[in-house]
Formats: C-alpha cells, structure tokens, sequence
C-alpha cells in the first residue's frame, strides 16, 4: 500500500473508504453492506467531495469506483443528489479520470453511476440494469441519453423500457464495459488500468479525456475541437510536463515524473466541455 503525501486534507468519510493502493491513485469503496450500500443523502454529498477533491489534489491522477463486499449501489427513495449526480458521478464533468470496477451487482442509481465513468471493468458475476420501468420510476440521474450514445438508440431502449438484467459478458458486447475480469480480481485489474493511465503526463490526460467527452456529450467534430484547443489543450501547451515529454522522446528516455500544480489545475474550467449542440443536417 502506497503513503500517500497530500497537499490539500482529504474530505471526512463515513460512508465510504478512500485508500491509494498506488502513487496517484485514489481508490474509493463504497462501505453499506448492511444497507447493500444504498447510498443516501449524506453518501451522496461524500463521494462529490471526494470526486472534487481528486480533482483538486496535485498528487492523484486518477480515481476507482467499487463497492464492498459484491452487492449492489443503489439510492435511497428520498435520497438528493447534488449537481454532480447520483454518487457524484452520473452527471459529474470533472476533470480527472474514474475507473468503475463492478463487483457484483449494478442497478439503477449504481448503473447510472458507471454510464457516466470513464473506464469500467466488471467481475464474470457482475450484472447490469435499469430497472426502475419496473417500479414506476425512471432513471433520471442522467443515465438515459448517455446511455444511447454508448450502446445505441436500440440497446438503450431495452433496458430503458424492459429494465432487463445484463451479463457481466452482454455488457461488454454491448460496449458498457470495457473487459470482463473472470475468476480474477477486479479491484486489482482497475488499479493496474490506473496505474498504466497514471504513469503518463497528466495534463496530457486531462486534455485526452476532455476530448473524448466533448464528442460524447453531443459537440460537433469541429466546434469541439476547436475548442479543445482554445480551452484546456491552450494551458499545457509549452507547459513543464509537454517540454519533459518532448525532451524525454528525443533523449530516448522514459519522462521524469512532474505533478501538475494545484494553481493551474485550479485556474482551468470546471467545465471544459460545455459546447453548442450539433444541429440537424437540412
């Protein structure tokens, strides 16, 4: 287990453990599994501190979602979200990185959560759903229209209107996830994913991330890039980690590790990706 050394006090936890199993690497578990770790109010308000606080800490990288023991994450009937969403990730923009890996079971609010995720790696026993057509709800923590942009207007549709249960190996055919870990360590497979993401330049990751995202969220090939270069892309440019990189290629050298300061991190957009919806074609 690493030591980790933070520049900024991580966030007072009741509901959840943090723990960095690696150098950068923040891994977060959700900790009711006497409540089958339904996250409430207060959960809720916990993990978006400590997503914001991953954020914000010079020394992480990158973030891991699990959950203890192989039940599910779901949400209280009269849980409130704050504006980041169920669990701080269904609707969460951040700048950093998070890895799901899913132990076992993955509906509703907990299903929104991964949707929205950055990687997800789930155990052979995992399962999927958004069962809440079932009880007369609707999943409205953002997962509906990130979802059709993942699997498609065909997929998404039935599990939205039939709340049936995926496979953990459906999924990944569908594209919800990434790899299938079997008779494996999932936990351990999403820290070795994190490491790998966090051994390279993390403004490089920042901007590759913001990148992907634009398009995902709805932005136009040319307006995103665009503004991918004019936003975040414009703050690394000549900055100490794209120089070493540079001169780390040329020398024929792997690139000495540089964090990237709190101040810069701090000056960029809380919102990178906002962008102008791509009109219909005439």
């Amino acid at each position: 287990m690493a030591s980790p050394k933070f520049s900024t006090q991580p966030p007072p936890t009741l509901l959840t453990r943090i723990s960095c199993p690696k150098p950068h690497v923040l891994l977060v578990t959700l900790s009711r599994p006497k409540s089958l770790n339904c996250i409430n109010t207060a959960g809720h308000e916990e993990l978006s501190a400590i997503w914001d606080w991953l954020d914000n800490e010079p020394s992480l990288r990158i973030g891991i979602i699990t959950e203890w023991d192989t039940a599910n994450a779901s949400s209280s009937p009269r849980g409130i979200h704050p504006p980041s969403g169920f669990g701080g990730l269904s609707q969460r923009t951040g700048k950093k990185p998070v890895i799901a890996a899913v132990n076992g079971i993955c509906f509703g609010g907990g299903c929104e959560m991964i949707i929205n995720t950055d990687i997800v790696l789930a155990s052979s026993s995992a399962t999927f759903a958004l069962p809440e057509v079932k009880r007369g709800v609707v999943a409205i923590a953002g997962a509906l229209p990130r979802l059709v942009r993942t699997v498609g207007r065909q997929r998404a549709m039935e599990m939205a209107l039939t709340g049936r249960v995926l496979k953990a190996e459906e999924a990944r055919e569908w594209g919800l996830c990434n790899k299938v870990v079997v008779d494996g360590d999932v936990v351990g497979e999403a820290v070795r994913w994190a490491e790998d993401i966090a051994s390279n330049s993390p403004d490089s990751v920042i901007v590759s991330r913001a990148g992907v995202k634009m398009g995902w969220e709805g932005c136009g090939v040319q307006e995103g890039t665009e503004r991918l270069k004019e936003g975040v892309y414009g703050r690394i440019v000549g900055g100490e980690n794209m120089r070493e990189g540079v001169k780390a290629f040329v020398e024929k050298r792997g690139p000495r590790e540089i964090t990237t300061k709190k101040s810069k991190q701090a000056s960029w957009s809380k919102d990178p990706y906002a962008c102008t919806p791509p009109k219909d074609p005439p």
